[in-house]
């Protein structure tokens, strides 16, 4: 059986000519008509490996489904749309998305970005090698009851005892900064990075990513001190002193 995948979308034309496609390239497809009926089966079997979610939708729109699923699930969630409204893809990926893509699209670019998806690390995923060294953490923010702490091999961020909900992309985003503490990282290399195979779309979408990470590492997001902005360049990670 091939990997799980859950489209929905009332919206039968697209829908209908997505799942024939991803059939074809070996998923298990899943339709789900509303939001309502997408939610429920998660509800009763759990999450797919990944979604693709049409921003028609029926009567519960398509943000609160994504929500709603990410309330529970860490679920890579793609949005296909006829809309270009920046508006739109901003709400999406403010929703919890980590992709938004416009129609007419290609579905070798569909399939091609569900792969990259996938290839991002699962959070909260350990090494299948029960004998191996501990990933390595590095210490974000330091506090003697809570320290911020990220596991770029384990797939997880902690602030003290708990474990912080980021998303794939935005914990992908923390850890390419992370990764280069005190340099500046440019948009376009942020998308390059984090997206895999690159993301020919508005740069300001990371923007966005960012702002979101922000309200969960921060201890106030509108005053950021871990991922700084630099003006004109891109951000920067600032490592405790």
């Amino acid at each position: 059986m091939g990997a799980s995948l859950m489209i929905v979308g009332d919206d039968t034309g697209v829908t209908g000519s997505l799942r024939a496609a991803m059939e074809q390239e070996g998923y298990d497809v899943d339709e789900a008509g509303t939001a309502e009926a997408a939610l429920e089966r998660l509800r009763g079997y759990g999450a797919p490996d990944v979604m693709i979610v049409d921003l028609l939708v029926g009567e519960m729109d398509a943000f609160t489904c994504i929500r709603e699923v990410r309330r529970a699930h860490e679920v890579p969630i793609m949005v296909v749309s006829a809309s270009q409204d920046t508006h739109d893809v901003v709400a999406a990926l403010e929703a919890g998305a980590d992709e938004f893509v416009t129609e007419p699209f290609e579905v070798k670019e569909i399939s091609a970005r569900i792969r990259a998806l996938r290839r991002r690390p699962r959070l909260g995923a350990l090494p299948e090698d029960p004998v191996a060294e501990p990933p390595a953490e590095i210490v974000l923010e330091s506090d003697d009851e809570a320290p911020l702490v990220l596991s770029p091999d384990g797939g997880v961020v902690r602030r003290g005892d708990d474990q912080l909900p980021l998303t794939i992309t935005e914990f992908r985003l923390l850890c390419e900064l992370a990764a280069n503490p005190g340099r500046v990282l440019s948009r376009t290399l942020l998308l390059e990075r984090a997206w895999d195979e690159g993301f020919f779309g508005d740069e300001r979408l990371v923007d966005v990513h960012v702002r979101r990470l922000r309200t969960k590492i921060e201890s106030d997001p509108s005053d950021p001190r871990i991922v700084v902005t630099v003006r004109g360049l891109g951000y920067r990670l600032d490592m405790p002193k």
